[in-house]
């Protein structure tokens, strides 16, 4: 059974809990609040002796927890145990003891027990452990909310605590802002929230209260900066672009990102250019999910040399966050990424 973090407060209110619940993904946030509402619940129904089993190296006990899964509680109370995997690898004897658990969880109504887990990635979802604490449970995954997702998610949690923004436009933009400066940080855009609730009683609160307010905690990921590139937004491209400098990214990692899409958009513009259908060239270029979509929109009317003209740029940066200069770009290699970053975006959002 898979659940949405946000669906998770209605399915406990129905008050029949399942043997296992499974949280899995980056955001700590989600992860966390999932967690805490799953112990209060389980505690209200009377599973108050809990246990936690860290699974930390290749010689955990795997036996230990099976047998703590089916002994009786010494005090009659039932059991709340929890399993945490921080590599999201349990091995082969992990795999094997997770399904006999499973099996022993779904014929025992006096434990529930709580997996948690990092983000999995595609091999791992379709595990025969992962299956099976799926198949007997419930299964939320807590991914990063997404910056076109921010401003909603910031809203309904200023709502629960009898705050909103203006209405219309001028709301709408108030998000955005709040978006921006709290974006990649969502546990720092959680506080700012509570702040502003301390700050101001319940009602509208309006872009200067937010701007005074709600510190710019931003983080950015260097491979998020390539999705608004592609997509043409110069203003969150240079916004990202100085927030990873001062973060202290490596410029040749953030090179090396928008190397690779200028690469790929090339390569998959002479695949079309030599007959090729696109949906073959996606595949074959190994594009998926977000960038999949932003390909499709850009390489239909990309022309080759002006990607190959990309490519050359790209090159001559590369050498020069190496340490090679080049008469005709900056010195810097801060300010040679965002010339290259502003040509591509220039490129990808080319009529």
């Amino acid at each position: 059974m898979q659940l949405r973090p946000e669906q998770l407060g209605a399915h406990l209110s129905k008050g029949a809990l399942k043997p296992v619940y499974t949280l899995h993904g980056d955001e700590a946030l989600l992860a966390q609040e999932a967690g805490d509402a799953l112990r209060a619940a389980a505690r209200a129904q009377g599973f108050s002796e809990r246990q936690v089993h860290t699974v930390s190296g290749a010689h955990f006990d795997w036996s230990s927890l099976l047998g703590a899964a089916s002994e009786m509680s010494l005090f009659g109370d039932r059991q709340f145990i929890e399993i945490r995997i921080p590599s999201g690898k349990p091995g082969k004897d992990g795999s094997q003891a997770l399904q006999r658990y499973c099996e022993q969880a779904a014929g025992n109504d006096g434990v529930i027990t709580l997996v948690t887990l990092p983000r999995l990635d595609k091999a791992q979802q379709t595990s025969a452990w992962f299956t099976a604490l799926d198949a007997v449970g419930a299964t939320l995954r807590c991914d990063p909310i997404e910056r076109r997702e921010l401003p909603l998610w910031i809203a309904q949690r200023l709502k629960a605590q009898g705050q909103e923004v203006e209405p219309g436009e001028a709301g709408q933009r108030t998000l955005a802002f709040f978006a921006d400066r709290v974006e990649g940080n969502l546990l720092a855009a959680h506080q700012e929230i509570i702040k502003l609730g301390l700050l101001h009683p319940p009602g509208v609160l309006t872009l200067d209260q937010i701007d005074a307010a709600v510190v710019d905690v931003a983080r950015f990921e260097v491979f998020k900066l390539t999705e608004a590139v592609l997509s043409g937004n110069v203003v969150r491209t240079l916004r990202m672009l100085d927030g990873l400098q001062a973060e202290g990214e490596a410029a040749v990692l953030v090179h090396f990102a928008l190397a690779s899409d200028i690469q790929g958009l090339y390569h998959a513009r002479l695949a079309l250019d030599a007959g090729k259908p696109l949906p073959m060239v996606l595949r074959e270029q190994r594009i998926w999910g977000p960038r999949e979509r932003l390909y499709e929109r850009i390489l239909p009317r990309a022309r080759t040399l002006a990607l190959a003209r990309l490519v050359a740029a790209a090159s001559t940066v590369d050498g020069i966050v190496k340490g090679l200069p080049h008469p005709q770009w900056p010195a810097d290699a801060w300010e040679a990424l965002r010339r290259l970053a502003l040509q591509f975006a220039e490129t990808a959002s080319a009529d």
